[in-house]
């Protein structure tokens, strides 16, 4: 991959491997930071405001406290891109499990029902500290699950890292009824919405290495 030296940088605030598989797909050169921000939600209950309210703070935190020994001026010429997915059953936001009970606890929950993903994407320019976001949701069906495919499934793939306790890549259609909507945004990117926002902030892409 070339570098661009007409763009400005982009930088991921995410440390996830998915969420780095996913951006590589728009073919562009990024770096990654360690956002600063607490993720704690102080309620479950789930509201739009406060998802984009997580992601850009996210992205805020990289440019106002840089870490790994960059510094502000470092930062300059640069588009932070953060993001913030959740999983939402019957308006109550479900986070990472604390443990392995937990998360079958989690997935008894979801089993037969369908709930939604919601993963708020922001675009902050370092020099102008304006900002570019979209929410993207995706609903998910799950299939009515067994105690032994759900004890498994924890057991095997110890998903507790993964809000929902389950990650949608790893799972077949013995456990996915139905999605309506972008996949990438469950997996924890949507790449259409990020390109989309990338544009929007001056951000130039060559048609020769695009995909979309």
């Amino acid at each position: 991959m070339n570098k661009d030296f007409s763009n400005k940088r982009i930088i991921l605030a995410s440390q996830s491997p998915r969420r780095h598989s996913l951006i590589k797909k728009l073919n562009v050169d990024f770096e990654t930071a360690l956002p600063t921000f607490d993720e704690k939600l102080e309620s479950d209950n789930y509201s739009d405001r406060i998802i984009q309210s997580l992601s850009l703070k996210k992205a805020l935190s990289v440019l106002d406290n840089p870490k790994d020994g960059a510094d502000k001026k470092s930062l300059k010429n640069s588009l932070v891109v953060s993001a913030d997915t959740v999983v939402v059953l019957e308006n109550k936001i479900l986070g990472k499990p604390k443990n392995s009970a937990h998360a079958i606890q989690m997935l008894h929950s979801l089993s037969g029902k369908t709930h939604f993903v919601v993963t708020a994407v922001s675009v902050v320019d370092s020099d102008t500290k304006k900002v570019f976001s979209k929410l993207v949701k995706t609903y998910v069906t799950f299939n009515k699950l067994s105690d032994k495919l759900i004890e498994d499934y924890v057991s095997q793939k110890k998903p507790l890292d993964k809000a929902g306790a389950y990650g949608i890549q790893e799972m077949g259609s013995e456990f996915i009824k139905d999605v309506d909507g972008d996949l990438e945004n469950v997996i924890g990117l949507p790449t259409k919405a990020l390109k989309e926002l990338l544009l929007q902030a001056g951000y130039s892409f060559s048609s020769s290495i695009s995909q979309y």
